[in-house]
This record gives structure tokens, C-alpha cells and sequence, in this order.
């Protein structure tokens, strides 16, 4: 290799900016949620003053992290802004378990759906890169989501607005885009798009994902595309439904698939 392609390399770097490997940032982020949730972590606070050490010490590493982000600014004053928000984030998490919890025949205990679900995950995730990014924290939402989307094949980016009792069963699969609008009581499955009908660098600053209003079930595979479309409340979409268009409350929309029978000769 020629010293042209050294230079190349080297010029690539300039205007990069600096930011705290990925795993750095997924660790505070596991760190803060084993803390919010013990029954993730292995070890626990043994009085309310260690609690208060512990979310003291969350906050510290978060200014740490911002710090070390070029393009990060009043770091103090967001970092605290979204520590005094946690309580509603733990709210929020809450009703996302009672919804798991409730929502899936097989899950048994709060302990497991905490503990062993990939959909608890990724939306402990997604609200904790949400509530950063409502901050205007550059860089790290989008690298703490796509950290829960390596690991459960969960895709939800951290701009979407999700509402209370969210339930994601199992859940591999499952992309949610941007500008999503999704309110309260839903329930998805895996495999699920809610996605933009172009992708057209254009229309980057519009609304280009779906609204699912409140108490609607979306099952396995289905795929919801464009900014315009509404799926109204308390609806059912079932498998395998492509819907570019709007449905009002109360719907049902079911994929009829067409079966062809071939007669099979019998070989004596």
C-alpha cells in the first residue's frame, strides 16, 4: 500500500467527532436499569441512602459521557434534567411490564418478563434513549437503541413516541420508525413494520411513519407504511396485512391468502 491510501485515512479522521465507545454508553445504560430493576442486577442497595448514592453516581457517569462527546452542550444542566425526569421514566416501565405481563399467556412473573424478555428490553432501551434525545443528547440515543437492536432484533428508533402499557411479544423483527406515533395499550408482535412509504432523504424532517392509536393489537408480521396512515383505536391487524391506508376505531383487518389445491397423484 502507497502512502496515498495512508493519507486518505488519515484526512478521513479530521471532523470526526469524539464519542465514548458504544459499549461505554450501553454499560451506563444496563448499569441504570439494573438499578431501577434488581431483578436484573446481582447485587443490591442495602438502604435509601445507597440508592440515592447509586442514581448520584448514574448522573455523574452520564456528564462523563456527554463530556466526552464533541458535539454535546450544558451538559450539567440536561444530564440533570433527565435524571429529575426518571420517576416518570420508571412509571412508564412499569405499565410497559404489567402490559408484557398481562399480555402473554406464557409469561409468568414480573421476575421474567424483567429478567429474560427481549421486549422489556428493547423498550427500557428505546425510553431511555427517547427521554435523552427529548433532551437534544446527540449521538448516544441512536447508539443505545441500535445496541438493544443487535441484541433482540428489536429496531425502535429513539424519535418515536411510545405510549403507556406498551407490550412487544417476542418481538424479533420488529422495526418502528422515527416519526412513529403510538399511544397507549398496544400490543405488537413479531416481525411488525411501522415504516415509511419512501425513503426519500427529502422528506426527512416529515412525518413519514404510522399512527397506531390507543388499545390497538398488531400481530405478527405486519406491515404498516406512510405518515398519513392511522390505524384507528382499539383495532386488530392481523398477520401478514400490508395497510397503506388509514382504518377507523374498532376495524379488523385480516390477510386472505389464495390457496391453490393440486390434485397429487397417488403412486402405487
Amino acid at each position: 500500500m502507497d502512502k496515498q491510501f495512508y493519507q486518505q485515512i488519515f484526512e478521513s479522521q479530521k471532523g470526526v467527532p469524539a464519542v465514548p465507545p458504544n459499549h461505554v454508553i450501553a454499560a451506563w445504560a444496563d448499569a441504570l436499569i439494573c438499578l431501577l430493576f434488581p431483578e436484573r442486577a446481582d447485587c443490591f442497595p442495602i438502604s435509601i441512602d445507597e440508592v440515592h448514592h447509586k442514581l448520584e453516581l448514574r448522573e455523574k457517569e452520564l456528564k462523563a459521557i456527554m463530556e466526552l462527546t464533541d458535539t454535546c452542550e450544558q451538559v450539567s444542566k440536561k444530564a440533570g434534567s433527565f435524571f429529575r425526569r426518571l420517576p416518570e421514566l420508571y412509571r412508564l416501565l412499569n405499565t410497559d411490564i404489567e402490559a408484557i405481563l398481562s399480555g402473554d399467556p406464557a409469561a409468568k412473573t414480573r421476575f421474567e418478563v424483567i429478567r429474560a424478555y427481549p421486549g422489556f428490553f428493547a423498550i427500557a432501551y428505546y425510553r431511555i434513549a427517547h427521554g435523552l434525545l427529548s433532551l437534544q443528547i446527540p449521538h448516544l440515543p441512536r447508539i443505545l437503541t441500535e445496541h438493544a437492536h443487535g441484541i433482540t432484533g428489536i429496531d425502535i428508533h429513539p424519535g418515536a413516541t411510545i405510549g403507556a402499557y406498551f407490550c412487544i411479544d417476542h418481538g424479533s423483527g420488529t422495526v418502528i420508525g422515527e416519526s412513529t406515533l403510538i399511544g397507549a395499550h398496544v400490543k405488537i408482535y413479531q416481525g411488525v413494520t411501522l415504516g415509511a412509504l419512501s425513503v426519500d432523504k427529502s422528506l426527512m424532517d416529515r412525518k413519514r411513519h404510522p399512527t397506531v392509536e390507543d388499545g390497538v393489537v398488531i400481530y405478527s408480521n405486519a406491515t404498516i407504511l406512510g405518515g398519513d396512515t392511522v390505524i384507528g383505536s382499539n383495532s386488530i391487524v392481523g398477520g401478514n396485512v400490508w395497510l397503506t391506508r388509514s382504518i377507523p376505531p374498532n376495524s379488523k383487518v385480516y390477510h386472505r391468502p389464495s390457496i391453490d389445491l393440486v390434485e397429487q397423484e397417488i403412486l402405487e
